[in-house]
């Protein structure tokens, strides 16, 4: 009765997509000279910081809709390396004040993501 792996994946794949879009969002709202200070910081170009835009705004859209969903995931979840290592290294192992790990956001981002691109769509999806 409760079993319903199609509307397992667009759960899943509803809420990686639309709590990263928020993310994108407030960087398109308030920019991202942050990003570009991180990247300057490990000497990267600044203009690099333009990709959170796809891992952000576009993959998680991609997602949301079911359209090349694998790819958006894969994009989110490489989007979320890249933060973990630019940003939050240093924060690998740390608890937070309630306990739980630092990176926790982190981390269920990358994981979820890497989950979605393992398991596709499911039958709710745009056509491909």
């Amino acid at each position: 009765m409760l079993e319903n792996a199609d509307l397992g994946k667009l759960i899943l794949r509803l809420t990686l997509g639309g709590l990263m879009l928020f993310h994108g969002i407030a960087k398109l709202l308030n920019g991202i000279g942050f990003i570009e200070g991180e990247l300057a910081s490990h000497g990267l170009p600044a203009f690099l910081a333009y990709g959170v835009f796809i891992g952000e705004l576009i993959a998680p859209l991609m997602v949301i809709l079911g359209y090349q969903t694998r790819i958006g995931a894969m994009l989110i979840a490489f989007n979320m390396v890249v933060a973990i290592v630019l940003v939050h290294a240093h924060e690998l192992l740390a608890l937070g004040r309630n306990g739980g790990l630092a990176l926790e956001l982190q981390l269920f981002f990358l994981f979820t993501a890497v989950a979605v691109v393992f398991l596709g769509p499911g039958r709710y999806k745009l056509k491909n």
